[in-house]
This record gives C-alpha cells, structure tokens and sequence, in this order.
C-alpha cells in the first residue's frame, strides 16, 4: 500500500524506487500483486507516464488514510521522540531560503531518523503528483487550494521597496498615490497584483501600479529592485539583509500594506501525520517568533 501511495503521488516507477531503496522492477513487482489481489487496475502504465484509474484514485485516497493511521499508531508506541521516514517539504524559494530552511537548525537534531526532502520553486507545484507531504505556502487573502487541510503559522509583514540609485533619479514616492507614476516591479502568482492597497488612519487607499517588470520569482524581484529598476513588494523577512544594507529602502513608512499569511498545507487532508504535526508546530513557533 505504501510502495502503491508513492508511486500514485510521485509520478512514476523510478522516483519512487529511489526514495524507498528498491529496485524498479521490484517495485513493479509489488504494484503487480496489490493489483492481482483487488482484481482491479489501479494504475495506467504508458512508456512516458503512470496515471490513475477511477479505482485507483478511491484507493488512493483511502490508503493515504489508513497508512497515517498506521504510522499515528506506530508513533504512539515510540513516542514522538522517534520520528522516522522521509518528509518531502515544499516552499517558495526566498522565503524557504531565509526563514524555513535556517528554522530547521534546532529541529532536524532532534530527529535523527527523519529524513526531510526539500523542494524550492515559486511556481504552484502539484503537490499530489509532487509528493509533497506538508507545503510552506505564502499569500494575501483566502488559500487556491480548498480541498487541501491547511493551517496558518505566521504572518509577514509587507514593504514597499526600492534602490537609493532608482530614488535619486525618481524620486521618493510621498503618498501611495504617487507609486502610480513610478516603475514596478511585479511577481506572477505570488503578490502579483496591478493594484496595490494601502491603509493608513483607519483609511484604505488602492492604487494601479505601472507594472514595468513581471518577474516568476522572489529573488528575482529582489534582484530586480537592488539593480534599481523600480519599485517592488517585498515581505520584511525576505528584504531585511538588503535593507540592513542600505541596498534597499523602505518606502511609505506611514502606510500599511495587508501582511501575508503563512500557511502550511497538507494535500492528504486535514489530519496530517505525526510527523508532519511535529514540523509543522516548530515552523510555527519558530516563524511567528521571527516575524
């Protein structure tokens, strides 16, 4: 069932020989008898890709349940202290790089038999396909992905950022109203929006930025700021070292942008694994505590 589960979600044959230390054939073999003993196909084998049958996908996601209840029992026997197996995490990149990642410093040597595989991209991945145990994902407003459990952990402030190069040949922007007269710098999916709203008194102000530059990820919006080629968001975790710098600085200090919500999310549903409870409580403490 488990052999079954990886293949399901990570998308093929090979990968999930890798991550269980099998043989491909062997595990062919096993998704073979399982199949055999359902009299039924769970899985449509082509020479490019592994997809489900209807039967398959009620299968799945009925042993996603029973194994966390397996692993919940197991868990209960040993403790929480004995965390083990494989946690595949995803998270966007500038964020995971500087907030997540250093976070799990004090929490890994706790565990030594769990193994976390980390998966960097600013872009939405299938979490299902992806394997992904528990997603770090950030944003403004309700999560994409209702049919997932979720959880918030933290909540990051919002900035309005540009280069002291970019403001001395611009200008600093006095009021929210003035951003609309400068060049953006604008990330796709992630705070991509053409307009901006600010609050300030009690007040809300929406503004429709010029968006000069429309850029796939954080560090390069970033970058993109740093080399002075306008103004962008940023959250203060992932612009503190530039700020510190003096690469970057803090536009509209008066104004109040939404902050983002961090949350985690689980593709197997509302009640995650113990291990996936036990990271996701640490990222918790640890990432409101930091801001």
């Amino acid at each position: 069932m488990a052999v079954f589960v990886r293949v399901a979600e990570g998308g093929g044959l090979s990968r999930a020989a890798r991550e269980l230390n099998l043989s491909q054939p062997s595990v062919s073999r096993i998704i073979g008898a399982l199949e055999a003993r359902l009299g039924t196909t769970l899985l449509l084998r082509t020479t490019r890709s592994i997809s489900l049958t209807e039967a398959g996908s009620l299968y799945l996601e009925r042993a996603r349940h029973l194994l966390a209840e397996m692993e919940e029992a197991e868990q209960a026997t040993r403790g929480l202290d004995s965390l083990h197996g494989v946690l595949r995490l995803a998270m966007p990149v500038l964020y995971g790089a500087r907030a997540v990642i250093p976070a799990l410093a004090t929490f890994l040597p706790l565990h030594p038999d769990l193994r976390v595989e980390i998966v960097m991209s600013d872009a939405r991945q299938n979490l299902v396909t992806e394997g992904v145990d528990v997603a770090i994902r950030l944003g403004v407003g309700p999560l994409d992905d209702s049919t997932f459990g979720a959880r918030r952990i933290a909540r990051v402030e919002r900035l309005v950022v540009a280069a002291p190069a970019y403001l001395s040949s611009r200008g600093e922007p006095a009021s929210p109203a003035e951003i609309a007269g400068h060049d953006c710098i604008v990330q796709h999916g992630l705070f991509g929006r053409e307009s901006w709203r600010f609050t300030h008194n009690h007040t809300a102000t929406s503004v429709d930025v010029s968006a000069k530059l429309w850029i796939n990820s954080a560090p390069g919006v970033l970058a993109a700021a740093v080399a002075g080629l306008g103004v962008a968001l940023a959250t203060r975790v992932m612009a503190g070292e530039e700020l510190r710098r003096g690469q970057l600085v803090q536009l509209l200090d008066r104004y109040r942008l939404e902050p983002a919500e961090v949350y985690a999310v689980f593709p197997a549903g509302p009640r995650p694994s113990a291990k996936v409870r036990a990271i996701v409580d640490h990222l918790a403490a640890s990432l409101d505590a930091s801001g």
